[in-house]
């Protein structure tokens, strides 16, 4: 056998070998592929904040596309993603979280990804508030906010005592002082003070 004829044996047995090496490369990547497809979307986001004044770590979820607010911000989770428990977490996200200021103007303060496992990542840090992702939930204790919108759509009847007269809060009233989170008003919500 002439040295050419070896040599070509020799680079097609190599050519043979690289590309059953990438063959099965690529099967072993496949299964990471496929795992983008198995993020769960979430319709609740759970959140820390604190209040950096009292020192008080509150737990608040938010429905997506909800807006709660937690002193003087406004979180409004977009989407939230989790892995199934079989894999290792990955939970995150999409975020975006308003401030309003003290002459009643709200100014957005952050767009963008938080990450539960690296709370410090892309927490949102103000000079009174804290907020960072805890996690992802399908199910909350609080109300989803269509929930609410229909127990006060529906009519209450108490025959037994006369209706004071509803006492009308300001539109631009100022936020909430306590740090605790409560649900953002709406410019369809109404207020009953019964």
């Amino acid at each position: 056998m002439s040295h050419f004829a070896r040599m070509s044996t020799g680079l097609f047995a190599a050519a043979f070998v690289l590309g059953a090496s990438t063959a099965v490369f690529a099967a072993q990547q496949a299964p990471a592929a496929s795992s983008v497809s198995d993020r769960i979307t979430n319709p609740v986001a759970e959140f820390a904040g604190i209040d950096k004044i009292t020192g008080r770590i509150i737990t608040f979820d938010v429905y997506i596309d909800e807006t709660v607010q937690f002193g003087a911000l406004q979180v409004t989770p977009r989407v939230c993603y989790s892995r199934p428990e079989t894999e290792q977490p990955k939970t995150d996200s999409f975020v975006e979280v308003d401030e309003i200021t003290l002459d009643r103007k709200i100014r957005r303060i952050f767009t963008g990804w938080m990450f539960a496992e690296s709370p410090g990542l892309n927490a949102v840090e103000h000079a009174v508030y804290d907020v960072w992702l805890k996690g992802c939930k399908q199910k909350s204790d609080v109300p989803p906010p269509t929930a609410a919108k229909a127990d006060t759509a529906k009519p209450k009847v108490n025959a037994a005592k006369p209706k004071a007269p509803a006492q009308e809060q300001p539109a631009d009233s100022a936020p909430d002082s306590t740090g605790d989170a409560v649900a953002a008003p709406s410019e369809d919500d109404s207020t009953d003070t019964n």
